[in-house]
C-alpha cells in the first residue's frame, strides 16, 4: 500500500445510497404533511389513527424490508430504520406502528412462516390490508419472557389456548397475532410454540384500551385467551421452539425501537435549537447563554451517537452478521437519548415547554416508553454484557 493511503472500507458506509435517501425525503414529506397536523389531536383523543396508517400502508410503510412478491416494498433494513426514524420524529404514535407491524409481525412471518402461511397471513400484512400485533407479555412474564403461563394444548387438528397477554401494541385494530404459549410447561423456554391466531377466533377477547402517559393512539390492551381453538397449521416454526422465534424477533424490533427513540430525540433537539434562537431574555436571544448551549451540545452529541449505532445495527442485520449487542446498545443508548433530548428540550423552553402547545412535553412522555418495552434499558445491559464476555471467552 503507498504510505499515505486509506485502507479499504471494511465497515459500514456513512453515505446513504440513493434508495435510502429518497426513503427518508419519501417519508418526512408525508409525516410533515399528513400526520403532524393530526399528531396533537390524537395524543389527546388516543383514537387510533386509520387513516395515516391506511397511507402508510399504500407508501409501503407496513411491509418495507418484506420481499415484493410477498405484499413488502422488498428494501433494507436500514430503509425501514430511516422511515421510523422520521415518523417518530413527527409523531412516535405512528413510529410504533410501523415497527410493530414490520419487525414484530412481518419479521416472523417471513423467516419461520411456510409458504401458506406467508400467502394467507404475510402478503395482506405487508400490503397494509390488515394489521398484526405480537402476544408476548403477560403479568408474570415481562422481562423474563421465558415464564409463559398461557397455554396451548393439543386437541385434535387444534390446540387450545388459555391465558392473558398484556401490554399488547395495535391490539384493538390488530386482525392478526403473533402469539406465544406453553405446549409443555415442564421444558421451560424449550416447551414455548410461537402460533399465528386469527383476532376474529373464538375466544379471543380484547380488553379495554389502556390510557398510557405516552405514544398514546397507539392502541394498547390485554388480550384474553378463553379456549381458544386455533388450528395445528397456524403454528408458526416448529412446536417447542417458539422462545428461539421470539427472540429473533424481539433482536430485530429492538432496532425498530431504537430508530423510533433516534426520532424523538431529533425532533426535540430542533425544537430547542428553534426556541433558543427565537426566545428572548436580557435583550439577547438565549441561544447566546453558556447555560442553554450546554444543553444544546449535549443534545447534538446524544442524537449523533444514537444515529450511528442504530444504523450500524441496521446494517450489520442487512449483511447477515452478528448483532445481538450491537442491537442492544442502540436500544439502550437510543432510549435514554430521547429521555434527555426531551427533558433538555423542555428546560429551554422554561414554562412553555411544561405546555402541550409547544409540543417537547409530548416528547417526553413518548420517549419514556422506549426505555421499557421490547426489553427494557436494564435487559439491554444484561445482553450487553453476556456479548462481551461471550466475546473475551472466544478470545481465550
Amino acid at each position: 500500500m503507498t504510505p499515505g493511503t486509506l485502507a479499504p472500507a471494511t465497515g459500514p458506509s456513512f453515505d446513504l445510497g440513493e434508495d435510502q435517501l429518497a426513503v427518508r425525503e419519501m417519508v418526512r414529506e408525508f409525516a410533515e404533511s399528513e400526520i403532524r397536523p393530526i399528531a396533537a389531536a390524537i395524543d389527546e383523543s388516543h383514537e387510533f389513527p386509520m387513516e395515516t396508517t391506511r397511507k402508510m400502508a399504500g407508501l409501503g410503510l407496513l411491509g418495507m424490508f418484506v420481499p415484493e412478491e410477498y405484499g413488502g416494498a422488498g428494501m433494507d433494513y436500514l430503509s425501514y430504520v430511516i422511515a421510523v426514524e422520521e415518523l417518530s420524529r413527527v409523531c412516535a404514535t405512528h413510529g410504533v406502528i410501523a415497527s410493530v407491524n414490520n419487525s414484530l409481525v412481518c419479521y416472523p412471518l417471513l423467516t419461520y412462516g411456510n409458504e401458506e402461511q406467508k400467502r394467507e397471513y404475510l402478503v395482506p400484512i405487508a400490503k397494509g390490508e390488515k394489521l398484526g400485533c405480537y402476544c408476548l407479555t403477560e403479568p408474570n412474564a415481562g422481562s423474563n419472557a421465558a415464564n409463559q403461563q398461557t397455554t396451548a394444548v393439543e386437541d385434535g387438528d387444534a390446540f387450545v389456548l388459555n391465558g392473558t397477554k398484556v401490554f399488547i401494541t395495535t391490539a384493538g385494530p390488530a386482525d392478526v397475532l403473533i402469539l406465544y404459549a406453553a405446549t409443555d410447561r415442564s421444558k421451560g423456554p424449550k416447551g414455548i410454540t410461537a402460533f399465528i391466531v386469527d383476532a376474529d377466533t373464538p375466544g379471543v377477547n380484547k380488553g379495554k384500551k389502556e390510557k398510557k402517559l405516552g405514544i398514546r393512539a397507539s392502541d394498547t390492551r390485554e388480550i384474553a385467551l378463553v379456549n381458544a381453538r386455533v388450528p395445528k397449521a397456524n403454528v408458526l416454526g416448529e412446536r417447542d421452539k417458539g422462545y428461539t422465534v421470539a427472540l429473533a424477533t424481539l433482536g430485530g424490533g429492538r432496532i425498530g425501537i431504537a430508530a423510533q427513540a433516534l426520532g424523538i430525540a431529533q425532533a426535540s433537539l430542533e425544537a430547542a435549537v428553534r426556541y433558543a434562537g427565537e426566545r428572548v431574555q436580557f435583550d439577547r436571544i438565549i441561544g447566546e447563554f453558556d447555560a442553554i448551549r450546554e444543553m444544546l451540545a449535549n443534545a447534538a452529541i446524544e442524537v449523533e451517537t444514537a444515529r450511528l449505532l442504530v444504523y450500524q445495527s441496521a446494517w450489520l442485520r442487512d449483511r447477515g452478521r452478528p448483532h445481538t449487542k450491537e442491537a442492544s446498545l442502540a436500544k439502550w443508548h437510543a432510549a435514554e437519548a430521547a429521555s434527555k433530548c426531551a427533558n433538555w428540550a423542555i428546560q429551554v423552553h422554561g414554562g412553555y415547554g411544561y405546555m402541550a402547545e409547544y409540543l417537547v412535553e409530548r416528547y417526553l412522555r413518548d420517549a419514556k416508553i422506549c426505555e421499557i418495552y421490547e426489553g427494557t434499558t436494564e435487559v439491554q445491559k444484561m445482553v450487553v454484557a453476556a456479548q462481551v464476555l461471550k466475546e473475551r471467552a472466544l478470545a481465550g
